[in-house]
């Protein structure tokens, strides 16, 4: 089974965000809008409860952390992505640095960029052309986030929560 940390945003972010999913990503029925903190990784029943334990000491010593969404984003020409850009106080780098050790699956592939993705399963085309709408769209979110999810994936391979975690250092 695979596992994945994430946090959810409110409500009007992931209305706005769905707005966009339900038509151009192509996960949209198997995940929630959310900010990727660790990525998928290979675990069993034993290990993802490991998981849960240590996760629950980072999160005593992590802090609730802010996040504005200013504007979108690509990740083009590596991939065919559109994503809402996540901007954030040092709370979240810390986080993700702290889910990118040994214990959690190792470090992370690729250097952090927070994001909610918005399009992916796309062609150069739409992405040109969903991008271009987007960039003329006002976008202005603005958040508090004080608790992070463990998911796993189904066997169908949608994502669900094995458990919640409040971030506790004040």
């Amino acid at each position: 089974m695979k596992y994945g940390i994430v946090a959810f945003p409110s409500k009007e972010v992931q209305d706005f965000a769905n707005g966009y999913r339900m038509r151009y990503d192509s996960h949209y029925a198997q995940i929630p809008p959310h900010i990727t903190l660790r990525g998928e990784v290979e675990t069993d029943e034993v290990g993802l409860k490991e998981v849960a334990n240590r996760l629950f000491d980072v999160t005593k010593n992590a802090k609730a952390f802010h996040i504005s969404i200013p504007k979108v984003g690509t990740f083009k020409p590596i991939n065919n992505v559109i994503y809402l850009k996540v901007d954030a106080d040092e709370a979240l780098y810390d986080l993700n640095k702290a889910l990118h050790v040994e214990e959690f699956g190792g470090p992370a592939q690729y250097q952090y960029v927070p994001h909610i993705t918005l399009a992916q399963g796309i062609t150069a085309d739409e992405l040109e052309d969903i991008y271009g709408q987007l960039r003329m769209t006002q976008i202005n979110f603005s958040e508090e986030i004080d608790r992070i999810h463990l998911l796993y994936q189904l066997e169908n391979g949608s994502w669900t929560v094995y458990e919640t975690f409040r971030l506790q250092k004040g």
